[in-house]
């Protein structure tokens, strides 16, 4: 078997791109046994270090899994696609139904969780998106996120934070879209302030469960006006 020497540029990338493309085209099928490191190391001009991290690599991509004491094996020929791929592609409700359980709970957390210097974050992203309300639509989105990015952090859970972040490019684009096309803000340019304010209050107060419904409640107009599209 000859796969070709690798020039010397990345060579974990290059190595993970020839080894892919052998899955994919169909070379090794699923099921297949790959050769070993230092067999694959040998036709690629390697070391066993590069192929090592390639493989790691493609079984991250779900094309292959290692078995102990039995070497690696091709079990798809066709990629996982990339969690922020996903997100790109899914419809809008179906993000923000997930959005929803995950908010819901942050803002519980964050209630009783929040410290001053929390408080504090919170209340200017606050200030800052009433004070865009006089901004356009690009502006007060963003504000908009940025208020419910100080919220999840007052968690003070990574993994929910790290979850929320994924969220945000996706959520900025499709909600100005929203706010464009249902003119949201033309009787209203603050739209949402009230919802907003009882959020900050509950967490503010360390009231888990107002906390929890006021965003809800946000969230699911939201997509009521979604659904309606």
């Amino acid at each position: 078997m000859s796969l070709g020497v690798l020039r010397p540029s990345p060579l974990v990338e290059q190595a993970t791109a020839r080894l892919r493309e052998q899955i994919t085209s169909g070379e090794w099928a699923v099921g297949t046994r790959l050769p070993s490191e230092t067999t694959l190391a040998k036709s690629l001009g390697v070391g066993r270090s590069t192929v090592r991290e390639a493989l790691r690599a493609l079984a991250g991509a779900g094309l292959v899994q290692a078995r102990q004491g039995s070497g690696v094996f091709v079990i798809a020929t066709t990629p996982e696609e990339d969690w922020s791929i996903q997100l790109r592609q899914a419809a809008i409700t179906d993000v923000y139904e997930v959005r929803m359980l995950v908010e819901v709970e942050a803002a519980q957390l964050a209630a009783r969780r929040r410290t001053d210097e929390d408080i504090a974050a919170i209340r200017k992203a606050l200030t800052v998106r009433r004070t865009a309300g006089d901004a356009d639509n690009a502006a007060f989105v963003e504000a908009d996120i940025a208020l419910h990015e100080a919220v999840v952090a007052a968690a003070h859970n990574p993994v929910l934070t790290g979850l929320f972040t994924q969220f945000v490019p996706i959520l900025k684009q499709r909600l100005l879209d929203l706010v464009e096309l249902l003119d949201l803000r033309s009787e209203d340019p603050h739209h949402g302030e009230e919802g907003h304010a009882a959020l900050v209050t509950a967490v503010a107060e360390r009231d888990a469960e107002a906390a929890g419904a006021a965003l809800r409640d946000e969230l699911e107009q939201t997509l009521a006006l979604l659904h309606s599209l």
